[in-house]
C-alpha cells in the first residue's frame, strides 16, 4: 500500500510538472506578445508626439490615434488572458495542496501503523525469536534481509512525509505569489483601460476638427490619388519595359537554340531534339517568370515574405492598404501601398536585393523603383535619391531620404508593392 501511495504521489508530481513547464511556455509567449504591443505603442506615441497639438489635424494622425486604439485594446486583451492563466494556476495550485494533504494523510496514517507495529514488538527477545526460529540457514537470512528492509522502509516513511509537508509548504508560497501577480495585473488592466477611454477621447476630437476641415482634407486626397495615379503609370511603363526586354531576351535565346538545333547533326535519329532553357510562354503568360536569374530571385522573394525588413526604421503606417473612410466625413480614399510616417530626412532603404528600374520626380518628391525578379516595390515622396538607374541595390540599402508629409508637420513615404502589373498589401510581407 505504502508503495503505490508514494508511486501515485510521483506520477502525480511528474504531471504536475509537465503541465507547469507547458504553461510557462505559454506565458513566456503571451510576454513577448506584450513586449511586441508595447514596443510599437511607444513607436506611434514617439510619432504622434511630434505633430500633437497642432490645429490643423490630418489623416495621418488621425489613423495613427486608430492603431494606438487598436494596440491598447490588444494590450488589455494580453493582460485579461493573463489573469485567466493566473486564475487557471491558482485553482490547479488549489487542487494540488488538497491532493497533496489526502496524500499527507494518507502516509502518516500508514506510519502510524507501523509505529504501532514497531512498538508490539520492540523488544530485542522478540527480533532475536523471530531471526531464531527459521527453519534453515536461508530462511534466517531472509528473515534478517526483511527486517532491513522494514527499517529503510520505515526511514523512507518519514522522508516521504517530510518531502510532501515541505511540497505542500511550497505550494502555499507560490500561491501568496500569484495573488500577487492577480494584484499587479488588475490594477495595470485598470490603468490601461483609462488609457484606452482617453485616446478615444483624443480620437474623437481630431475627428470633430477633421469635419471642419473637410475642404482641405478632399484637396489632400485629391492630390494624393493624381500622385498615386502617377506613381502607378510609372511603375506599370517599368513593369512593360521590362517585360519586353525579358521577351525579346527569351525569343533570341530560343531562335539561337532552334538554328543550333538544326545545324547539329544528330548521332541517333530517335533522339528528341532539346528544350529551350527559356520558354516564349509561360502558365501565367510571364516574361519575368521564366528567366533562370528571375526564378531564384522570385524565390527567395516569396520565401521572405513577413521577414523583410521595413523601408524606415521606427516607422509607423499613417494610411493602410486598399480603401478607406475618414471617419466624421463623406471621404473616401484608396492606397495603392501603405504611406509610413518617419521623421523627414532619415534613411529610405531597399527591402530586398534587387535592380533599380526607375528613378523619377514627381513633382514634389522624387520616387524609386526596385525590381525583384516579377516582384517591385517602389518609394515615393523622397526628398533625395542615392541610387541611380540600372544600380544593383542590396537588402538594406540606403536608396534616398524621407519626403515631407501633405501638411508639412513631419516625413511620410509611400511604400508600394507589386506582382508585376498587380498592387498587393505590402504589410503581410513586412516584419513585424
Amino acid at each position: 500500500m505504502m508503495k503505490k501511495t508514494i508511486f501515485a504521489l510521483l506520477v502525480f508530481i511528474s504531471f504536475y510538472s509537465f503541465a507547469y513547464a507547458q504553461a510557462n511556455q505559454d506565458k513566456a509567449q503571451l510576454e513577448k506578445e506584450r513586449q511586441d504591443i508595447q514596443n510599437e505603442l511607444r513607436e506611434i506615441q514617439s510619432m504622434y508626439n511630434k505633430v500633437k497639438g497642432q490645429t490643423k489635424q490630418s489623416l495621418g494622425q488621425l489613423n495613427m490615434l486608430k492603431r494606438k486604439i487598436s494596440l491598447q485594446e490588444s494590450y488589455i486583451n494580453n493582460i485579461s488572458r493573463e489573469l485567466k492563466y493566473i486564475d487557471d494556476d491558482i485553482y490547479k495550485s488549489n487542487l494540488e495542496i488538497y491532493r497533496l494533504q489526502r496524500q499527507l494523510d494518507t502516509l502518516k496514517s500508514q506510519y502510524a501503523h507501523t509505529v504501532v507495529y514497531a512498538y508490539k514488538n520492540r523488544s530485542a527477545y522478540d527480533y532475536l525469536n523471530f531471526i531464531f526460529s527459521a527453519t534453515s540457514f536461508n530462511d534466517a537470512m531472509k528473515r534478517i534481509s526483511y527486517l532491513r528492509s522494514y527499517r529503510t522502509y520505515r526511514e523512507k516513511q518519514v522522508t516521504t512525509i517530510l518531502e510532501t509537508q515541505q511540497l505542500i509548504a511550497q505550494r502555499k508560497k507560490q500561491q501568496l505569489g500569484r495573488k500577487e501577480q492577480k494584484n499587479v495585473a488588475l490594477k495595470n488592466q485598470t490603468q490601461q483601460k483609462n488609457e484606452l477611454d482617453e485616446q478615444r477621447k483624443e480620437k474623437d476630437a481630431v475627428v470633430s476638427k477633421l469635419k471642419s476641415q473637410e475642404k482641405d482634407l478632399k484637396k489632400q486626397i485629391g492630390e494624393k490619388k493624381k500622385r498615386d495615379r502617377d506613381v502607378q503609370n510609372q511603375i506599370l511603363a517599368i513593369v512593360r519595359r521590362e517585360v519586353e526586354i525579358a521577351k525579346k531576351e527569351a525569343e533570341a535565346i530560343a531562335a539561337a537554340e532552334a538554328k543550333n538545333n538544326i545545324t547539329k547533326p544528330l548521332t541517333n535519329p530517335t533522339t528528341t531534339a532539346p528544350t529551350s532553357r527559356i520558354k516564349t510562354t509561360s502558365k501565367e503568360g510571364s516574361y519575368l517568370n521564366l528567366n533562370a536569374r528571375d526564378i531564384e530571385l522570385n524565390g527567395k522573394f516569396e520565401t521572405n515574405r513577413g521577414k523583410l525588413p521595413w523601408p524606415v526604421d521606427n516607422g509607423v503606417v499613417s494610411i493602410h492598404f486598399g480603401k478607406y473612410e475618414i471617419e466624421g466625413t463623406k471621404l473616401y480614399g484608396d492606397n495603392p501601398g501603405i504611406t509610413i510616417a518617419a521623421p523627414i530626412g532619415v534613411p529610405v532603404k531597399a527591402v530586398f536585393d534587387g535592380q533599380v528600374g526607375g528613378v523619377y520626380n514627381m513633382g514634389d518628391g522624387m520616387a524609386v523603383t526596385v525590381r525583384h525578379g516579377k516582384y517591385f516595390t517602389t518609394y515615393s515622396n523622397l526628398t533625395s535619391v542615392s541610387v541611380s538607374k540600372g544600380a544593383t541595390v542590396t537588402r538594406g540599402q540606403t536608396i534616398g531620404k524621407v519626403g515631407a508629409d501633405d501638411d508639412g508637420n513631419g516625413g511620410q513615404i509611400d511604400f508600394i508593392l507589386m506582382v508585376e502589373t498587380k498592387k498587393v498589401n505590402p504589410e503581410p510581407w513586412l516584419r513585424r
